[in-house]
């Protein structure tokens, strides 16, 4: 699933569409609605849903301006750490898949081998067992937390801006 941002009078072919996997576009919204809510006002959070959330052209080419400088300035890039520091400091959650065990013996697991595969030199080493693996915690029975598989990264910030800059607005869907 993604977010497919449609430009409502492109002045361009970088401003016709731009899109993102969830996974990179709700960390992109949630920055620019952090950044600059006065120029969004997405007080609902409808621009992390498909319904139509829509910027008119002057907004566009605000929002555009101010990503340019916050990228420009430095800023988002320091926004950038501040995310992944945050990121690392969640802890791990348990794995449903396999129990917390890290050897995953459900009709899944058994299907595939799971329980009897032999693991890497470091994962044997971190367990202290040499064999039973699970495909979502990698055999150690614990993973990172979902919040974890959000991406976030200046070139797409760079990205929706120029998008923005040549949209004549735009529309989420």
């Amino acid at each position: 699933m993604g977010m497919d941002v449609y430009g409502k009078n492109a002045q361009s072919k970088a401003g016709e569409y731009f899109r993102n996997n969830v996974w990179s576009w709700h960390p992109l919204w949630d920055y620019c609605t952090e950044r600059h809510d006065d120029v969004i006002e997405d007080h609902e959070g409808l621009g992390s849903s498909n319904d139509g959330f829509s910027l008119d052209e002057d907004q566009a080419l605000t929002l555009a301006n101010r990503l340019f400088d916050d990228i420009e300035n430095g800023d988002t890039e320091k926004y950038r750490i501040r995310y992944y520091e945050d990121l690392s400091d969640l802890p791990r959650t348990d794995c449903e898949h396999c129990n917390v065990t890290g050897i995953r013996d459900d009709q899944v697991g058994v299907a595939h081998g799971m329980p009897n595969r032999e693991l890497d030199e470091a994962t044997a080493i971190l367990v202290g067992r040499t064999h039973g693996w699970c495909n979502a915690c990698q055999g150690v029975g614990t993973r990172e937390p979902w919040q974890a598989s959000y991406d976030f990264s200046v070139e797409n910030v760079n990205d929706f801006a120029g998008f923005c800059m040549n949209s004549g607005g735009f529309e989420i869907w």
